[in-house]
């Protein structure tokens, strides 16, 4: 009687993990979902030709996302205690995080709910890059969404626009396996499709140069303008930036202190000399920022909504994907 009993123990137990895998690790998404990139591709182009600032903002909030705790979609949790109520998310776009909830529902409507917001984030945010004149890059798929906020000592771990030190920015990139400074200087190169409120680059006058001046002069003038972080060319995905740079015209501190650092600036300065440079450093960062280490490993659901987790069940719908297993490259 022990024997039977732990018998079907044992198989309730196997039926029990089968329905808790079969609910959130789906098969390759090119099977479950082939029309995935068509539909992320199309609803970008389409939102970035009526608002090109949409670029900066879709690349903000992923680095928002990945930064903290791994690429897992917790940034787009919204209400109280999640990471929009936290200080260095309360700025972001809100339209850019509509347009990724608005792909999820065009991608579930086609292939049911088989792809992460997550990994919609993600695809999104490389379609953005392209559409602006910017590199394609290998991404991960079968990422899932987290099932709860990132804390808020790792969303205040976010490098500031304020920051004034190289050490500082790269501590917050290294600890996402991203060790090389020119992982750093790559990824700052997403300004150059950037803007920013005056209030982000108000200690920038302090510096004491002209450019710094004329950006203080410029916000005196009109409080509610909104800077190009790249003076050169604002709305194209290229060098403009490191160019910029080089002379003098970044707009945050945290941009200029790559210039002015000597472990930094000859990478700065090797970008605005080459798109091609940059552009090949800027696939390989963003494809390993793309990969950071989630501390709990791949552990979550794919979402009925990006701003909220999905409704519980008598089943427990989190699984952990062991290493790797789940994950696939796509270029």
């Amino acid at each position: 009687m022990a024997m039977a009993s732990r018998s079907s123990r044992a198989a309730g137990a196997r039926v029990l993990a089968f329905l808790t895998v079969s609910v959130l690790v789906s098969p390759t998404l090119s099977q479950t979902c082939p029309q995935l990139d068509s539909i992320v591709t199309s609803a970008v182009q389409t939102a970035l030709r009526q608002e090109i600032a949409l670029a900066a903002g879709l690349l903000r909030i992923f680095f928002h996302d990945c930064l903290p705790n791994g690429c897992d979609a917790s940034v787009y949790l919204k209400g109280s205690g999640t990471e929009q109520s936290m200080g260095p998310n309360r700025t972001l776009q809100p339209r850019a995080l509509q347009l990724i909830e608005d792909i999820r529902a065009k991608v579930h409507a086609a292939c049911g709910p088989t792809v992460s917001c997550a990994d919609i984030s993600t695809l999104a945010t490389r379609a953005a890059v392209v559409f602006s004149g910017g590199p394609t890059y290998a991404v991960p798929r079968g990422v899932l969404d987290s099932l709860v906020p990132a804390p808020q000592n790792a969303v205040n771990g976010l490098p500031a626009p304020s920051t004034s030190s190289v050490s500082t920015l790269a501590r917050a990139f290294r600890d996402k396996g991203l060790r090389d400074l020119a992982d750093l200087v790559a990824l700052s190169g997403a300004h150059t499709v950037g803007r920013a409120a005056c209030g982000f680059f108000s200690d920038r006058a302090a510096n004491g140069d002209a450019f710094g001046n004329r950006l203080a002069a410029n916000c005196t003038r009109n409080p509610n303008l909104r800077q190009n972080l790249d003076v050169v060319t604002p709305d194209l995905f290229d060098n403009g930036y490191y160019r910029a740079l080089v002379a003098s015209q970044g707009v945050f501190t945290s941009d200029m202190v790559l210039i002015r650092d000597a472990s930094t600036a000859p990478i700065v300065r090797q970008f605005a000399n080459s798109k091609d440079a940059f552009f090949t450093q800027f696939a390989k960062s963003m494809a390993k920022l793309a990969t950071a280490p989630r501390p709990g490993g791949n552990v979550g659901e794919i979402r009925r909504s990006c701003f909220s987790r999905n409704a519980r069940s008598a089943i427990e719908t989190a699984v952990d994907v062991a290493g790797d297993e789940g994950f696939s490259a796509s270029a």
